[in-house]
């Protein structure tokens, strides 16, 4: 939140600088909502439904994985009494080895499921931004803001004032 407002004024100053400074160079800034632009193109409802479908097929293995540890569980539970040490023993690393199968799962899910979504989704915006560039040179734009995030999204040209800041605040 703070770096969105942060970008902005940053942005602001920028232009209120050009602006006061008599360039020549006129500061053309335009902004839009990537978030409210993603929700509106073509093809990207079914790219969300394909990664449901892959989060559903996901949660029903973990469900199975859960369901064969409670009867395995429950059936350690009702013959314990009638298990002898040995078997007690392989029964409890069954149910411990199970179960680290299932947070493994748990956690490899996790990473599949963000790793779909970036297959899925990575098309839609790089084709966002091909036409955010496109539209931005074409109509002479210096920067173009993204208002869900903050951040800029084109620019053209500009200095980069890292070194001044770094030097202002005695970093080397």
């Amino acid at each position: 939140m703070y770096m969105k407002k942060f970008s902005l004024i940053i942005v602001l100053i920028l232009f209120v600088s050009f602006t006061m400074a008599g360039q020549q160079t006129k500061l053309k800034i335009g902004h839009l909502n990537t978030n409210d632009l993603m929700q509106v193109m073509p093809g990207v409802d079914s790219a969300g439904q394909a990664l449901n479908d892959y989060a559903q097929n996901l949660q029903k293995q973990l469900e199975t994985m859960v369901s064969e540890f409670q009867t395995k569980y429950d059936e350690y539970l009702t013959n314990e009494a009638q298990y002898v040490d040995a078997v007690k023993q392989i029964k409890q690393k069954e149910l411990v080895d199970l179960q680290t199968r299932i947070q493994d799962f748990q956690n490899d899910a996790q990473d599949l499921l963000a790793k779909k979504e970036q297959e899925l989704m990575q098309p839609f915006i790089d084709k966002a931004k091909n036409a955010i560039d496109e539209v931005a040179k074409e109509k002479g734009y210096t920067y173009i803001l993204d208002t869900s995030t903050g951040s800029v999204l084109y620019w053209e040209g500009g200095d980069d004032i890292m070194m001044f800041v770094k030097e202002k605040l005695g970093i080397k």
